[in-house]
């Protein structure tokens, strides 16, 4: 089995800004002077260990360096700084043997329209040196686990997006790689096909595969985790168990807030309330109430809020969940 390691992983990306969007002077006006390109700091300093035979998620939301950390490891991505491994093999210095020993599923299909299902497997069977017999068993077995052997012998240019994720996750596995990268498996899947997809990731896991998935799926990254990083703008904010980190949320349960106004005193007081481990004001005039119990505190919340001059006019409780986990560290909805 083999597993997965990072070290201090940096990735800053150069990028000027057109002209038309306020990138200065036109070129003939700029002389020889150049100006220092913006950078976008994807990675700052990102460090994982992902044991051989594990689930292991990258949870965050877009923009958190989640596809940047896969294309490093998949070596599509060069560094800026730090080491990546997969097994014993150094990512950037031996490529060769970390492409054999890899899949990879993008985050959006990149499949040969001109091809039938059949040839796109049976073709990538062959890239990897298995022989004519093995790659029709291989593929037949494949199609039929993903139910794609009706649509086996037609072109994928009339494929359904959830088809062509399908046939591009079948297509990582036809040569059984040891460490299977999923980048967003799920997204823009309906929910019978993204249970069916859980349950091939299991079955793959099973065997004895790593497999990293990058997801912004609290229930997806719950349900197939083993263990997970929370990242955000490229630096870990949590790492634990889905269990683990979920108990990690202060009290458990949070009430989102929103009053007519807001007030210290009233913060103040719903910070007294029994079972209340954290208040955070949310502009413009709401709260985060991080409590041991949700609904049997919306009275007593009612009643401070009567006494300050301050309605309440929305409540919402959510049990501890990843979601409330990141919302806890940044401020901030993984949707967001």
């Amino acid at each position: 089995m083999v597993g997965i390691r990072t070290h201090d992983l940096r990735k800053v990306y150069n990028s000027a800004p057109p002209f038309g969007a306020g990138g200065g002077s036109p070129p003939a006006q700029r002389g020889k002077q150049k100006k220092p390109k913006p950078e976008i700091v994807a990675l700052d300093g990102l460090s994982l260990e992902v044991a051989a035979g594990e689930v292991f998620g990258l949870l965050g939301p877009n923009g958190a360096g989640k596809s940047t950390t896969v294309g490093i490891l998949t070596t599509r991505v060069q560094p800026t700084g730090g080491q990546a491994w997969i097994g014993e093999h150094d990512v950037w210095k031996q490529q060769v043997p970390v492409k054999r020993v890899i899949g990879v599923v993008a985050q959006r299909p990149n499949l040969d329209f001109s091809l039938t299902a059949r040839e796109i497997l049976a073709f990538h069977g062959a890239y990897f040196g298995l022989d004519s017999h093995e790659r029709t068993k291989r593929a037949d077995a494949l199609l039929e686990r993903f139910k794609l052997t009706d649509r086996a012998d037609q072109m994928v240019r009339g494929f359904s997006g959830g088809m062509m994720q399908r046939l591009s996750i079948a297509r990582a596995m036809m040569h059984d790689p040891q460490v299977l990268f999923l980048d967003e498996p799920s997204a823009g899947l309906d929910p019978q096909t993204r249970l069916l997809l859980w349950e091939i990731i299991r079955e793959y896991n099973h065997s004895g595969k790593t497999i990293l998935l990058t997801t912004h799926n609290m229930e997806e990254a719950d349900a197939l985790s083993h263990r997970l990083a929370i990242i955000d703008h490229g630096r870990m904010i949590a790492l634990g168990t889905p269990g683990d980190l979920k108990a990690s949320v202060p009290g458990g349960y949070l009430l989102r807030l929103r009053f007519g106004t807001n007030s210290p005193e009233l913060l103040e007081k719903l910070r007294s309330l029994a079972g209340v481990r954290e208040v955070r004001p949310v502009e413009p005039n709401g709260a985060d109430v991080y409590a041991d119990r949700g609904g049997s505190l919306i009275p007593e919340v009612a009643t401070f809020a009567a006494s300050s001059g301050a309605e309440l006019h929305d409540v919402n409780i959510s049990e501890p969940s990843l979601e409330n986990l990141f919302l806890h560290h940044t401020g901030r909805s993984l949707r967001e």
